[in-house]
């Protein structure tokens, strides 16, 4: 998984995976323009709790992406504060099957983060959190290594084990796009370059 996902997008590695690994499009961008990929670092936690991802920003390695399930609970369960802390530890991004706050600030920030929510509402602290299992987010089983890749049209996870592969066959993809857009703007019409 070198250079995480090569720059490619969400729709580009869907697209060439030909696996069900789009998550649901109730996650959406907190922010225009939030961009992340790296690997995944699952959290586990419990709906209106933030405290377990007190405890992933002080675990989960640089450059990864956290992938929390909160059972989609709509609560604020991460904002400016943990953000700051997470940039300062290198974390790449956040997924989080729940909610968020401080939109604005992340943006400011450039702190990418992909939500099912963005609510006030406030949390409890008693959930230390589960660092070991897979996760259900977006609809999809995600494990810790997992290529998570999301942008302005959705959240894309790649089992580790596939990801090299899928990147490939992206860039295959992106060759054959810049080839079709070439052929576009010498008249050639989609029903020819796709014989249909």
């Amino acid at each position: 998984m070198n250079n995480a996902a090569r720059g490619h997008s969400s729709a580009t590695l869907y697209e060439a995976s030909k696996l069900p690994c789009a998550c649901d499009p109730g996650l959406k961008p907190a922010w225009r323009g939030a961009k992340v990929a790296g690997p995944a670092f699952t959290v586990r936690g419990v709906g209106g709790d933030n405290l377990a991802l007190h405890h992933a920003v002080l675990k989960a390695p640089a450059g990864s992406v956290l992938v929390v399930d909160m059972q989609g609970a709509e609560h604020g369960h991460w904002g400016e504060i943990l953000a700051a802390a997470a940039q300062h530890r290198g974390i790449a991004g956040l997924v989080i099957d729940g909610g968020v706050r401080d939109s604005d600030e992340m943006a400011q920030m450039d702190f990418p983060v992909f939500s099912r929510s963005i609510t006030v509402v406030g949390t409890a602290k008693d959930y230390a959190g589960d660092f070991s299992s897979p996760v259900r987010v977006g609809g999809l089983t995600v494990r810790s290594g997992d290529l998570v890749v999301g942008d302005s049209d959705g959240v894309v996870v790649l089992p580790r084990d596939a990801a090299d592969t899928v990147l490939d066959k992206a860039d295959e993809r992106v060759a054959d796009e810049q080839r079709f857009l070439a052929e576009i703007s010498t008249g050639k019409t989609t029903l020819e370059i796709y014989s249909l």
